[in-house]
């Protein structure tokens, strides 16, 4: 019998989406008590528009992600004035590429979800480290 993971080629959007679902699915696992996060400073600034926004402590990454999480398992995309403008915003810098080929402009989202997806599934799993270093356990 084949693996779930075995099936999906090993760059296909299934298997990108299936990996950052696991490994928040570990992260809830492991992180008992999420309140021993707050006030934990991140070390990364997830969004460069927003510096002086950005996920602040370790808590508000911890909800962000599952929050992610739940919008791509559920397919609905919450509405947030705060998120909104910010997109309006990217959406006026991305109109030029309206004009292209619909094929090379599924190839650049596609290209573009990967990466996101790649970047918050490692985000996820220090999150998990960074817990495990808090109440000392060894990885």
């Amino acid at each position: 019998m084949q693996s779930a993971e075995a099936k999906f080629n090993k760059n296909s959007l299934l298997l990108a989406l299936r990996r950052y679902s696991s490994a928040v699915s570990d992260m809830e696992q492991t992180i008992l008590l999420p309140s021993l996060l707050r006030d934990v400073p991140s070390d990364e600034v997830w969004d460069s528009e927003a510096g002086e926004e950005s996920c602040g402590d370790l808590y508000r990454n911890y909800v962000m992600l599952k929050a992610m999480r739940n919008t791509v398992e559920s397919g609905l995309v919450p509405l947030d004035d705060h998120k909104t403008k910010n997109s309006t915003a990217l959406n006026k810098t991305l109109e030029p590429l309206l004009d292209t080929d619909p094929e090379a402009l599924f190839r650049f989202h596609l290209r573009g979800l990967f990466s996101v997806m790649s970047d918050l599934t490692k985000k996820t799993q220090s999150l998990t480290e960074k817990y495990m270093d808090i109440i000392g356990v060894a990885n």
